[in-house]
């Protein structure tokens, strides 16, 4: 490690490198492709940027490219790299969909040595000729297991076509798919270096993960009640953005403050400023999608709502990755009824999740309802029952009076100057019907 990383490094308050960091170190700095598999929040982004950073040289030109799925992870991942950049005079600079195209082609006239963006935006560049490519040494390709699937895959390897043959390849991930056992195959026959440290990696801390039973109509109201908890702060994952939206308008409508959105069709600003709103602790809910769950740090994250329970178990990795990072301890709320928590227990039963029911219990998450309050409450439901039923009984048995008569015709009588008179119909035009009678019979004479 550089002396100026290592210097940096201890400042940070780290004491020593994470398992994949000190692994990986030695492979990147002799400029061998890699792919790197470690949990969540144990350290990959630095693992990558040390010795990539490392080998580049200030004043050459664009050397660098580090690709991430979501502009989030894209504008971290750049604040992060300028602060080790810096150390050696490097600048770095980030290309994301959604900001302006056209400042973004002005800064690359500055030739920063590193380029962190999104594929999509990427591509665009290059196929424009505003970013070129003959003179990157290393492409780095982040949560590379969501990256290389789908279009993405194509995007990817198309920027990768755009390079030098002997370009060096990263790959980090901290879950594996099939194409990352086969990336040799997809990225022209080159040698790739697999290190896994995924069963070895304890540095993620004691993270509980709970099941709240709640039925869809109540949650809203229970989220509202965390807000009540000490210190307590929680990225909520939805499902899909109609239903995030709903639970947005409600917090607004009734007005409770400490909470944000973070959707994928906001603007850039919008995303920029809920991030860093919710990192500073000025909002104690950010609700949110899958476009928050990979590599999106929140630094001591006490806790993730799964607001609604993911479809496929890769998706719990990384929500729940956002809390217990770095040795810091975290909790895991999921919401469901009965049959929710039933399935999602089927779906992580090949994982280490210890997943118990957990409530909420006068402004704590406890693991166990005290049994003297459950008692209490039972009695006092079995009183109202009770109560019911009494006055039910008593309503049927009350005698209701019947109506009294109105005696009309006394009513008339008593009010004779009210007394209602029967017009005929034709009363109105009487009148005039007799003088045209009068009119006709003169003109027949």
């Amino acid at each position: 490690m550089l002396q100026q990383f290592e210097k940096y490094f201890k400042k940070l308050g780290y004491e020593q490198p994470t398992l994949i960091q000190s692994k990986v170190y030695p492979l990147i700095e002799k400029n061998h492709s890699v792919l790197g598999l470690s949990p969540t929040g144990s350290g990959k982004t630095v693992a990558f940027l040390m010795p990539s950073l490392a080998n580049l040289k200030p004043n050459e030109g664009s050397q660098l490219m580090i690709i991430e799925p979501s502009q989030e992870l894209a504008i971290q991942t750049a604040r992060i790299a300028r602060n080790w950049a810096n150390l050696l005079g490097l600048k770095v600079l980030a290309l994301t969909g959604g900001a302006n195209i056209k400042r973004q082609t002005e800064r690359l006239k500055k030739h920063p040595e590193v380029i962190v963006g999104t594929a999509g935006r990427l591509k665009n560049l290059i196929d424009d000729k505003k970013l070129k490519t003959h003179l990157f040494k290393t492409l780095i390709i982040d949560e590379a297991d969501d990256l290389l699937q789908g279009e993405t895959l194509t995007t990817v390897r198309e920027i990768v076509d755009s390079m030098m043959s002997e370009i060096q390849l990263e790959f980090f991930s901290a879950t594996e798919t099939e194409i990352l056992k086969e990336l040799g195959h997809w990225f022209g026959n080159r040698e790739i270096h697999i290190i896994d440290v995924r069963s070895e990696d304890h540095t993620q801390g004691e993270v509980k993960h709970g099941l709240m039973q709640v039925l869809r109509g109540n949650r809203n109201k229970m989220l509202a009640r965390f807000q009540h908890i000490s210190e307590f702060k929680a990225l909520v994952f939805f499902n899909q953005t109609v239903d995030l939206n709903k639970t947005y308008s409600y917090f607004i409508h009734n007005h409770y403050t400490g909470v944000a959105k973070l959707t994928s069709d906001q603007n850039q600003n919008k995303r920029e400023k809920a991030m860093n709103d919710f990192r500073l602790g000025r909002i104690k809910l950010l609700f949110t999608t899958d476009v928050a769950a990979r590599g999106l740090d929140v630094p001591k994250l006490p806790a993730v709502v799964n607001y609604d329970l993911p479809d496929q178990a890769i998706e719990y990795i990384h929500r729940v990755g956002r809390t217990g990072r770095m040795g810091e301890n975290g909790l895991v709320i999921n919401f469901g009824d009965d049959h929710d928590l039933r399935d999602l227990k089927n779906l992580l039963k090949g994982y280490d999740y210890d997943l118990n029911p957990i409530y909420f219990f006068k402004n704590k998450i406890v693991d166990e309802i005290p049994e003297s309050f459950i008692k209490a409450e039972k009695e006092r439901k079995q009183r109202e029952a009770i109560k019911r039923q009494e006055n039910k009984k008593s309503a049927q048995n009350k005698v209701i009076p019947s109506p009294k008569k109105v005696n009309r015709t006394k009513h008339i009588e008593s009010n004779p100057s009210k007394k209602s008179k029967k017009k005929n119909k034709h009363t109105k035009n009487k009148g005039m019907r007799k003088k045209w009678r009068n009119l006709d019979s003169r003109n027949s004479k």
